[in-house]
């Protein structure tokens, strides 16, 4: 077994649902240049705390805890990751599940887009809810990121959406936050999204859930990934 089968193993192993291989280089900033690969697992939420998020009433207290758990949960895995690609000899850096950079007023962003390295690794494509949609869980996915100078067969990168005509995610935000943009690769997520317009909702009206920092709405709007549910 070579090294990227041993890798994969191991990551399903740990408990992701999906892994995928990415090409970087094309959208790497300068500091990254050098860490060629992208490797993009995506942990499924559970099914039934995401049914129980209401659209008229927003999250639930469960689901801001399932939220930080499966965060907390992708460090723990990127971290052993990490660990393994730097005991075979490559450069390796895990990019936090859960981090906002706020280096220019209110445009906070993470350090390099786990969405961007999912799409490249043909795990999903952004849907018009700026969350990246999976065939198989639809947006019911958290994601994590492993930047390395490994190079691996990658998967082939996914350049379409596949949300088509719907627009649900859409009509149901109630920040009306979403712009019913379809995603493409060179798409910003400004054209997408107001990430300010969807902060300030979340905090003005979920506050007493984790201080308004989960809503989930447009997750569970989502069509795809709800021919599985359970309940």
């Amino acid at each position: 077994m070579d090294k990227q089968q041993q890798l994969t193993t191991m990551i399903f192993n740990l408990g992701a649902a999906k892994v995928g291989y990415g090409q970087l280089e094309d959208v790497l900033p300068e500091e990254f240049k050098h860490l060629i690969s992208g490797i993009s697992i995506a942990i499924r939420l559970s099914d039934q705390v995401i049914s129980d998020i209401d659209p008229q009433n927003g999250p639930t207290h469960t689901y801001f805890h399932h939220y930080r758990t499966v965060n907390a949960f992708i460090d723990q895995m990127t971290f052993k990751i990490t660990n393994q690609l730097q005991q075979w000899g490559y450069l390796a850096m895990a990019i936090p599940a859960s981090q906002s950079i706020n280096l220019e007023g209110w445009n906070y962003r993470g350090l390099f887009q786990h969405r961007t390295a999912a799409t490249k690794a043909g795990i999903g494509w952004i849907g018009k809810n700026n969350c990246l949609v999976t065939e198989e869980f639809g947006p019911r996915v958290r994601l994590g990121t492993v930047l390395t100078n490994m190079v691996f067969d990658y998967n082939e990168a996914i350049t379409m959406s596949q949300c088509g005509e719907c627009n649900l995610c859409v009509k149901l935000c109630p920040a009306n936050a979403l712009k019913g943009k379809t995603w493409k690769p060179e798409v910003l997520r400004e054209e997408m999204m107001c990430p300010d317009t969807c902060s300030n909702h979340m905090k003005n009206k979920y506050k007493h859930i984790g201080r308004g920092a989960v809503c989930g709405i447009c997750i569970k709007a989502c069509k795809k990934g709800k021919q599985i549910l359970k309940t």
